[in-house]
């Protein structure tokens, strides 16, 4: 056995943390920084360069060199320039290490060398990252050294944002200030600030690296282009929470060490449904520290995963024919005197607040179920959902049976006077526990679930941000919120008019309650019925975003201007047509360089044996049958693969964003999916000796 390792020891070592600036702070300097974390406003640049220093000081002291804002642009993934703590020397050539307030608080960034939606131009490089004081700063260590990583906002010179943590957090500004007006309106006086809190499970698969390098579509794509089925795949049910294989789980143990120095509260860990795919969950914060959060983890993952000779797959589908990997996005509202506005208690149909919460949370969902659907969506997202294994594309909202029939009372009557009870689960053996039952059962085809305190939103894809999906989720329930106490705060008799409120929400909305399967094509018709959009690609969410009910929600409670969410919708046109267009040319490449010759080798060794067992007198008929079905697979790859040459050529001519896009889903796509079909079908044919990469089953298998 090794060392015994003290987790408590450990957490939050690389973090500069509440207690560690209390340590290090002057008491009034310390003041001065909770309260604006707290209440919002600015640091004097006094107090700035005291922090800086304080910053500088502690993580020199632990290695660092260098610092960076590390930020988030519409990339999906984090941004950093490392500048060092050097200074010029001082008269005597000794080096100085510095870091001034000014550091601290601004950086400036070329703002056109990421995704702006034609927001900046070449010539309009100008970009600042404004320093998240809610989000504490950090150490990474690699062999690039010590870096001190400071969580940043991205805008451009012009003020409009360009990464996801802007408008995270005027979201939640908006959400806490309609949240606080709801909460006083039930004479709750002592709350000062209302947060969204967020838990994300991340899904992730674990391949062996050297096979993974042999994969050109792993490497350039992060899914798997071509691939045949292995004979067996998840259908006996025996990788999900089966026992850890020794090398992941020493690859988790190295994982979980550094997210807790790193300070995230990485609690859950078990295999997932398919082989080689698995699962992390952390402990709820608030949305923008579990946003960097999620980041921080997947950066991990990936980062830990090459140490072991591991490589960790993010992608939604990594591989055709078993589950995808999602990441559940579990979503609460809290006060800061620790009311939970989720929580139902005891009894949830005389709990009148929580109803009232529940009725604004329906109504926001429904009325914005096409933009609920377009914050979950990404290119790798739509080979997963739909699946039977994800949430179906359509939204909808779970209840569970109590409050289900507590909305069905409501509405159909006015009152709820019945409470629906979970019962006693009676195992029939003696030595087991009897046990009080959930009132509701689980519904894992749900992609909005009310789970008993919160409601998990099980869309978002495993590569994705989570900060779009909380931004849109903060955004509707913050415009429910404001409408609802528009209305309570005028009445004359609150408690009729919360009690007429709360019915008229939940009759005119209770469409978009679903507690059945969703993976059922029944479903599908029902909520076609029901008048629920049912939007299957990423490409036909996108206009979502600068529809005029979209606009008016966002710019209402300022976090998007409508050039904002323009400017959003041509980087999501652009990035769907880029996707595609590498996952193209890779298979192009690879059905070229490797597939082909591999196959032509195959079938001259094939023709050789043909011919050898003629000429010695024997029947060559199944030898011949077997070189006529291969050849005659390997022209259809090949007529494929022009096909794949030639919808290329004409989308990459293509100037309009959106039109660019939709090609590429309705013929690149479709070309990409026949060539495909031809090499997997081939792949079933090839001596394994001459096919020239790994297979599903070296991957999924041999870990």
């Amino acid at each position: 056995m090794g060392e015994l390792l003290n987790v408590e020891e450990i957490f939050g070592e690389k973090v500069f943390t509440i207690t560690k600036m209390r340590e290090r702070l002057p008491k009034k300097v310390f003041q001065e920084v909770t309260k604006v974390m707290e209440q919002g406003g600015e640091l004097s640049m006094a107090t700035a360069d005291i922090v800086a220093k304080a910053m500088k000081d502690w993580a020199v002291e632990n290695g660092a060199t260098h610092y960076t804002h590390w930020f988030q642009p519409l990339t999906g993934i984090t941004a950093e320039k490392h500048d060092s703590f050097v200074t010029h020397p001082d008269k005597d050539g000794r080096m100085l290490m510095e870091f001034s307030g000014k550091e601290l608080i601004k950086g400036e960034p070329d703002a056109s060398s990421f995704p702006s939606g034609g927001l900046r131009a070449t010539f309009e490089a100008r970009g600042y990252t404004a320093w998240d004081i809610t989000s504490p700063a950090f150490l990474k260590e690699d062999a690039t050294g010590v870096i001190l990583c400071i969580p940043t906002a991205f805008c451009s010179y012009t003020g409009e944002a360009l990464d996801t943590k802007t408008p995270l957090m005027r979201s939640m500004e908006a959400l806490n200030e309609q949240a606080l007006r709801i909460v006083r309106l039930f004479g709750n006086t002592t709350a000062t600030k209302v947060s969204p809190s967020v838990g994300a499970e991340q899904e992730y698969f674990i391949v062996d690296r050297e096979k993974y390098l042999q994969r050109p579509d792993l490497i350039f794509a992060g899914r798997t282009l071509f691939g045949a089925p292995a004979p067996k795949g998840q259908e006996m049910d025996d990788h999900y929470f089966g026992t850890i294989r020794e090398r992941i789980g020493s690859y988790m143990k190295d994982l979980n060490i550094e997210l807790w120095k790193l300070g995230v509260t990485a609690k859950t860990q078990h295999n997932e449904a398919a082989p080689a795919q698995h699962e992390l969950a952390p402990i709820y914060e608030t949305a923008n520290i579990a946003v960097d959060h999620n980041q921080l983890v997947m950066e991990t993952m990936k980062k830990v995963a090459s140490r072991h000779g591991l490589h960790c797959l993010l992608h939604e589908k990594p591989f055709a024919g078993v589950n995808g990997s999602g990441k559940h996005n579990n979503w609460s509202i809290c006060t800061d005197n620790g009311v939970n506005l989720l929580e139902p208690g005891e009894t949830p149909n005389e709990n009148i607040q929580f109803l009232l919460v529940l009725a604004c949370i329906m109504k926001a969902v429904d009325t914005h179920a096409d933009l609920l659907r377009q914050s979950a969506s990404d290119v790798g997202n739509d080979h997963r959902l739909g699946a039977n294994e994800a949430p179906p594309a359509i939204i909808s909202i779970f209840l569970g049976d109590q409050l289900e029939d507590v909305v069905k009372q409501l509405v159909e009557t006015g009152a709820a006077a019945n409470l629906k009870e979970g019962g006693k689960l009676q195992t029939g053996v003696s030595t087991l526990p009897d046990f009080e039952k959930d009132a509701t059962d689980r519904n894992r085809t749900s992609p909005f679930a009310f789970t008993g305190n919160k409601f998990e939103f099980r869309m978002v894809g495993s590569s994705d941000s989570i900060g779009s999906a909380n931004t849109t989720l903060n955004a509707i329930v913050a415009e429910a919120f404001c409408e609802a106490a528009d209305i309570l705060e005028k009445a004359d008799d609150f408690d009729m008019a919360v009690h007429d409120l709360i019915k008229e929400y939940m009759t005119k909305h209770q469409r978009i309650i679903f507690n059945g399967d969703g993976y059922s094509d029944a479903w599908v018709a029902e909520a076609e019925r029901r008048g629920l959009p049912n939007m299957q690609s990423m490409v036909d969410a996108v206009c979502t975003l600068t529809t005029p009910k979209a606009i008016k929600l966002f710019e209402k409670f300022h976090i998007f201007t409508k050039t904002e969410l323009e400017s959003r919708e041509e980087v999501l046109y652009e990035t769907y047509a880029k996707t595609l267009n590498i996952e193209a040319l890779t298979m192009i490449d690879m059905a070229t360089k490797s597939i082909i010759p591999a196959v032509v080798r195959y079938t001259k060794s094939l023709a050789d044996t043909v011919i050898a067992v003629h000429e010695a007198g024997a029947d060559s008929e199944v030898q011949y049958e077997i070189l006529a079905e291969v050849s005659a697979e390997l022209k259809a790859a090949k007529t494929a693969l022009a096909k794949l040459k030639e919808e290329v050529s004409v989308a990459t001519s293509m100037e309009n964003g959106k039109d660019k896009a939709y090609y590429y889903k309705d013929h690149v796509k479709v070309a990409m999916e026949a060539l495909r079909a031809s090499v997997d079908a081939l792949e079933t044919m090839v001596d394994k000796k001459e096919w020239p990469m790994p297979t599903y089953a070296d991957l999924l298998f041999e870990v």
